[in-house]
């Protein structure tokens, strides 16, 4: 510890370039996918400007509990799917994965393919049963 301490004070401009690189590079890994919102922000948009949810996770796990009349579109066939969602390219779009981790990509994907308010889920579906909102299941 004592050496890095000596390595930041020898080379100040070299690790504040490196802070403002990894600073930047966190923001656009962020920004590529859509910001996060809450479910509550969830419910408010779907309420108020009809956002479309697109669940990415596999018809499985979509059949045990997925939010109303969100649509299933698994991850890994996403790219080949657009067409279905073309007509909601000027809507707020919100994807849900089961933690979070895959709507980052998905969001990636759809805004490559035009869509320009693209959202995800904090936490995904199971930060939505966490809050105790409702899931309908089949």
């Amino acid at each position: 510890m004592e050496r890095f301490l000596e390595f930041v004070g020898n080379h100040p401009v070299l690790v504040g370039l490196f802070g403002v690189l990894l600073a930047l590079f966190v923001r656009n890994e962020v920004a590529r996918g859509g910001r996060s919102i809450t479910p509550q922000q969830l419910v408010d948009m779907v309420n108020r400007d009809g956002a479309l949810v697109v669940d990415v996770r596999d018809p499985k796990e979509y059949s045990q509990g997925h939010i109303a009349k969100a649509k299933n579109m698994p991850h890994a066939a996403l790219a080949t799917r657009l067409k279905e969602i073309d007509k909601h390219k000027e809507k707020p779009v919100v994807l849900a994965c089961k933690m979070g981790q895959h709507a980052g990509a998905a969001g990636t994907v759809l805004r490559k393919a035009g869509f320009k308010n693209v959202a995800r889920l904090k936490g995904g579906i199971a930060e939505w049963r966490n809050q105790n909102m409702p899931l309908v299941r089949g």
